[in-house]
């Protein structure tokens, strides 16, 4: 048996009985232990400040052995006497002995005074046995428990490793690769295992003991010329030095658990927060197209032409077909995202969600409604203000017809009505020139009628907003004040003839007597009177001009029957296909409706074919979109009714946009029960319980209104299943809270009250680090130093708590 070994009982923490009887010591074990045990104490004491140099003098005055047992405990010990007699001495180890005692140890034969006095083998026999309680003794592996359980713990690392065999702390340990292969098991990348040899004990012990030195923070406890050069290495050296490897990767185990808890954490807080981020732009962005698009749809100044009006209702049509859609999706992804990051939040114990001023769901909805509203006449607006135009050209075409036949005809008029041809006309001449001018009378009459219909006509364009109203007032106008010039023109003429007639009938009368003297100029006279009346024939240029109309009006009621035909064929055409498209969406809607209610088997498989279902609408796209092109050609073809359905296409694109939502929305529905599901811990058969009861939620019940007020909060009326599954499975989700990861960042900060960026660096995973890093405020303790940053107040943040 060693000296002073712990007996081989359960209990460790028993010196031997030869302990007072053998108090020899290998040499070549007591400077090992020496060395192990001074290494040992520093690597705590260091925690406090302080080292020790020489292990038999540094701990008598018992000041530094009371500060180490604080150190390895967490405790307070008594208060130490400051003084520096023999006394005070004595009374600080007693106190240090006393609170090994306390700890369940038996202190057999080590008295303060031998420790005062700088007994070597007492003091190293005391440090061993604080060494056991508290290094050794709470190592647990697989029911076994302080040495056993230490030794085991070394068996199974090193299990791999075919060149390594731990049987004991003595001579398994002689080669070095032991060690190596404890390090390399936890931490690979620090050695390069295949590279060592087992016939080079001192290359592996020296690679190992530097390594643990400069990466795992266990000071150098041996030196490797003393373990190889001694046949059996000291046993407690050996169990010392190893429990400080074990306790360095327990401690990077609890570290790492602290780690991966903390980044499980932070992971939901930043998906979290990357979802409200992704909602807030979404928000905005589609906020900022309702802004843009309203006051696009609020103008209602009409366009001059037919050609602008038309481009206007193509816009519209873009807009409905092409623009609008995509905004509609993203107005139902919103709202998915929004439930489904409330889903997240309330399933991780955080705070719900509330979206910056102005971009609440309630507000998008608000600005949606605002839309429609001054959506809903546009098209109608457009189609009108086409008709009107419609009309207008047609008009103004009539119009310009009409006053270019008028001028023509009016053409040279006033000159013919102004010549004085009468004042050298004989009576007979008289006589034809007034034959003539009654039948002009009876042409003006008879032109009467179309200067009325021209003035008519400007005041239908007129009052009907005809852009080109100005010239076509200033063109009728003209005609008006001509018409009337002509008519007094007419009546100038005509008293002018009829006074010249007077005259000469009276000059006839006179000559008269001569005629009869002088018969043969008469006849010639009147032979050629005869000849100046022949010559005028009236309206030959009007007759030819209708020979050509009558021709040219049967063709245009040609033209206008086959337009008619085909406008027909469109409109049976687009018929046919709205009766069978408006009903195909009226019974997916009501099926959907159905399925959400009767919903059998998992979630996985509700799901499933909910996306099926999903696929199977969006393939019937095609058929919308071959019914717009041709709504499209009967808003060409200026077609304003349709006898063969009860369908516009308006009411089938709205048809189709909610038959979009309605499905995705009841997807992510689905997907939240999953969500909640895996958060909950909630059975198959649970969640059929649930559907169940929720299908037939009996409001007959006095409970109704209480339950009602925790599915309801908001008193809409309205109970959704997700409601009712978060009634019916509270308090069951395994989640993390702030006091866990504040538990958490304690063990990464090595139990200190704040934690350093290094430590945060080298703990976490880069992005997660910084993510700390930037959030965490400095921390301002009375412990702080430099860089110090609170991890409690932050903790308390990612529950919302509190402000990050």
């Amino acid at each position: 048996m060693d000296h002073y070994d712990s007996q081989q009982t359960n209990d460790y923490m028993q010196p031997e009985e030869d302990w007072d009887r053998d108090l020899l010591l290998d040499p070549a074990w007591e400077k090992q232990q020496r060395k192990t045990f001074t290494a040992w104490c520093n690597s705590h004491l260091r925690k406090a400040g302080t080292q020790i140099e020489n292990i038999e003098e540094d701990f008598r005055d018992g000041l530094k052995l009371m500060l180490l047992l604080e150190v390895i405990s967490g405790e307070r010990l008594a208060k130490p006497e400051r003084g520096k007699m023999r006394v005070h001495k004595i009374s600080n180890v007693n106190k240090a002995l006393d609170f090994i005692a306390s700890k369940g140890v038996k202190l057999v034969s080590i008295g303060a005074e031998e420790i005062v006095d700088g007994n070597v083998k007492m003091t190293l026999g005391m440090i061993w046995t604080i060494i056991l309680r508290f290094a050794i003794q709470d190592i647990s592996v697989e029911e076994t428990s302080a040495k056993e359980g230490l030794l085991l713990w070394c068996q199974r690392k090193t299990a791999p490793y075919k060149n390594v065999n731990i049987q004991n702390f003595h001579i398994s340990w002689k080669d070095g690769l032991g060690f190596c292969a404890l390090i390399h098991r936890h931490r690979p990348e620090l050695i390069d295992y295949g590279k060592l040899r087992k016939d080079d004990p001192l290359t592996n012990l020296n690679t190992a003991f530097d390594v643990a030195e400069k990466y795992l923070d266990i000071p150098k406890m041996l030196d490797a010329e003393d373990i190889v050069g001694t046949a059996r290495p000291d046993e407690k050296a050996i169990m010392t030095y190893v429990s400080s490897f074990y306790h360095a990767f327990s401690g990077a185990q609890k570290a790492e658990t602290a780690a991966n808890r903390i980044c499980k954490v932070l992971a939901v807080n930043q998906e979290n927060e990357q979802l409200m981020e992704d909602y807030e732009k979404l928000a905005s962005d589609l906020l900022e197209w309702i802004r843009r698009t309203i006051p696009w749809l609020e103008n209602r100044v009409p366009e001059n032409t037919m050609h602008a009006m038309q481009q206007k209702l193509e816009d519209f049509r873009d807009y409905r077909r092409l623009h609008k859609p995509p905004k509609v999706q993203e107005k139902c992804q919103l709202e998915i995202n929004f439930n489904t990051l409330q889903t997240k939040l309330r399933l991780s114990n955080r705070p719900a969600f509330m979206p910056s001023e102005g971009r609440m769901v309630s507000d998008i909805n608000n600005a949606w409604g605002c839309l429609e509203q001054v959506e809903k006449g546009y098209e109608e607006w457009l189609l009108n203000e086409i008709r009107r135009l419609e009309r207008l050209d047609h008009l103004a075409e009539k119009f310009r017809q009409k006053a270019s036949i008028h001028e023509a005809w009016t053409d040279g008029k006033e000159a013919m009505l102004r010549q004085k041809d009468y004042e050298t006309a004989t009576l007979s001449e008289i006589k034809a020139l007034l034959k003539k001018h009654e039948a002009f009378e009876s042409d003006l009459a008879a032109h009467q009628d179309r200067v009325e219909q021209i003035a008519a006509i400007a005041q239908e364009l007129n009052e009907l907003d005809y852009y080109d109203s100005p010239s076509v007032n200033a063109r009728c106008q003209k005609i008006c004040d001509q018409w009337d010039n002509l008519g007094a023109l007419t009546q100038k003429r005509r008293e002018a003839l009829e006074r010249t007639e007077k005259l000469l009938e009276t000059i006839d009368q006179l000559y008269l007597e001569y005629a009869k003297r002088a018969a043969p100029f008469n006849n010639w006279m009147e032979g050629a009177m005869e000849d100046l009346q022949d010559t005028f024939i009236v309206h030959t240029i009007e007759e030819i001009q209708v020979r050509q109309l009558v021709p040219r009006r049967d063709q245009a009621l040609t033209e206008e029957h086959a337009r008619q035909q085909h406008n027909e064929r469109l409109r049976k055409q687009f018929g046919a296909q709205a009766n069978v498209i408006g009903p195909w969406i009226q019974t997916k809607m009501e099926e959907i409706g159905r399925i959400s209610i009767e919903m059998h088997g998992t979630l996985e498989d509700q799901l499933s074919h909910l996306r099926q279902y999903e696929k199977s609408i969006v393939n019937y796209k095609p058929k919308i979109d071959q019914l717009e092109g041709d709504h499209q050609l009967i808003q060409e073809a200026l077609i304003f009714d349709n006898k063969h359905t009860n369908y516009t296409m308006e009411h089938i694109r709205v048809g189709w946009e909610q038959l979009l939502t309605t499905i995705a929305r009841t997807i992510n529905e689905v997907e939240n029960q999953i969500l909640t599901r895996d958060a909950k811990g909630i059975s198959q058969e649970q969640m059929s319980e649930f559907r169940a009861s929720f299908n037939h939620f009996d409001r007959g019940e006095a409970e109704f209104a209480r339950i009602m007020s925790i599915v309801d909060p908001n008193r809409l009326g309205v109970v959704t299943f997700q409601a009712f599954i978060d009634f019916m499975s509270r308090e069951t989700a395994d989640t993390d809270t702030a006091d866990q990861v504040m538990a958490s960042f304690k063990i990464l900060a090595g139990d200190k009250n704040y934690i350093t960026v290094d430590e945060l660096r080298r703990e976490l995973p880069p992005d997660q680090a910084e993510y700390c890093i930037a959030r965490m405020a400095p921390y301002s303790g009375p412990d702080a130093v430099p860089g110090a940053l609170d991890y409690m107040s932050f903790s308390t943040a990612l529950y919302g708590e509190s402000d990050l």
